[in-house]
């Protein structure tokens, strides 16, 4: 193994790190600003869609996807250290270079997965930048840990699909640019694999029957930037069977193809986030004073720093380590890394952000710094793409099986 960055990611580093410089930090504020004066709170600001260009120009644009056909033809290994610079920043810099959640796996769905007419019509405008989508598939009903327990029909009705559910927290549906959802249900119901009762289809958000509900919070955020997090309804909402992702019964499948990038991938920026908080832990440590001695000469303050910055380093070895394996012996030969960084990960960088807020003191749960979002963003990513306590599982009866 093998992880020295070679010179095109050394050059695409070197890039990102002047960009997220240049403009993206100067823009956090900016961005801040201009929400508040919009007419509605989930429009895109300005400065955001100005980002948008230069990255573009620069050539720091869809570097997330390793096809090169459509992406930047990035290996994961290669990507890695670009998603972490982009979590330094998670609201604005995957955004603007077009690399963001839903829309990456959406992407990667549709480039694997979809026919040529649904790459014309939904992923060349995705990978344009010109329309946003969203990925439906936990429901508030059921326990959606387990995928198969989802509850939404799909039912072939001659040259149609009809789809009836209710999902919620479907990133990105709030957006006004949210033009596409794919939507996992149920096609077979009573099948005997219940692995192969689901399928995919793409809904267009103006179809009949499709509601968007209403928005919902995460530990109060709206998070605006991905486009929120939505309750929808879906009432008998009709599409063309072509719009059918794959093949029906391929719905799990599917997902799980979905989910494995997807997960490293926010390893990855959670590792940026870590970076952040570390650094504003130390710039807040020398410049405050606290009975009679700056906060750098606490001795509490010197074991946070340290064991900050020995686990982002270990973390940021597991996560390479997982991405190599990822480009050598594909997904499922990394499943046991993969799952090991999505449980170590999210867990390690929370703490890591509990003390940089417990040294900001009550700044540290302002809207002045980054680290209550930043907190929020992490404490969720326990849950979302498969909570710990499903990962620990499968993993344990993996290990347990070389004994049984």
């Amino acid at each position: 193994m093998d992880f020295a960055y070679d010179a095109r990611t050394e050059e695409l580093r070197a890039k990102l790190l002047a960009f997220m410089d240049e403009y993206v930090y100067p823009a956090e504020a900016v961005a801040h600003e201009q929400r508040e004066r919009l007419a509605s709170p989930w429009e895109t600001v300005p400065v955001v869609e100005e980002l948008k260009a230069e990255a573009r120009r620069q050539g720091l644009w869809n570097l997330f996807l390793p096809d090169s056909e459509y992406g930047a033809g990035l290996t994961n290994l290669q990507y890695a250290p670009l998603a972490e610079i982009m979590g330094r920043s998670p609201q604005l810099a995957p955004t603007v270079t077009n690399c963001a959640a839903p829309d990456t796996g959406n992407m990667e769905v549709l480039t694997q997965f979809g026919d040529e007419q649904q790459r014309k019509q939904w992923l060349e405008p995705l990978l344009a930048g010109e329309i946003r989508s969203a990925f439906a598939m936990t429901e508030p009903e059921v326990a959606s840990s387990d995928a198969t327990n989802i509850t939404t029909h799909i039912e072939r009705d001659g040259d149609e699909y009809v789809i009836t559910g209710r999902k919620w927290y479907i990133s990105g549906a709030m957006h006004p640019d949210c033009k596409i959802f794919i939507v996992m249900g149920k096609t077979d119901p009573d099948g005997e694999d219940i692995r192969r009762q689901q399928s995919m289809v793409l809904v267009p958000r103006d179809t009949p029957g499709v509601t968007i509900k209403r928005a919902m919070q995460v530990f109060g955020y709206e998070d605006h930037y991905h486009g929120g997090h939505a309750e929808v309804i879906f009432d008998h909402a009709r599409v063309p069977a072509s719009n059918l992702v794959g093949e029906e019964g391929g719905g799990f499948a599917i997902a799980q193809a979905r989910l494995g990038p997807g997960r490293i991938h926010h390893c990855m920026r959670l590792i940026g986030m870590a970076e952040r908080a570390i650094e504003l832990m130390c710039r807040r440590a020398v410049s405050r004073t606290a009975f009679g001695k700056a906060l750098a000469q606490q001795g509490v303050v010197h074991n946070w720093i340290a064991d900050a910055r020995v686990t982002v380093e270990q973390l940021r070895l597991l996560v390479l380590k997982t991405a190599w394996l990822m480009d050598t012996v594909g997904n499922r030969g990394a499943h046991t890394e993969i799952q090991s960084i999505k449980i170590a990960t999210p867990r390690a960088v929370v703490d890591i952000l509990d003390r940089a807020i417990q040294l900001h003191g009550a700044g540290g749960v302002s809207q002045d710094f980054p680290l209550a979002e930043l907190y929020a963003g992490a404490r969720t990513l326990m849950i979302a793409d498969g909570p710990d306590e499903v990962h620990q599982r499968s993993l344990a009866r993996r290990e347990l099986k070389r004994y049984v």
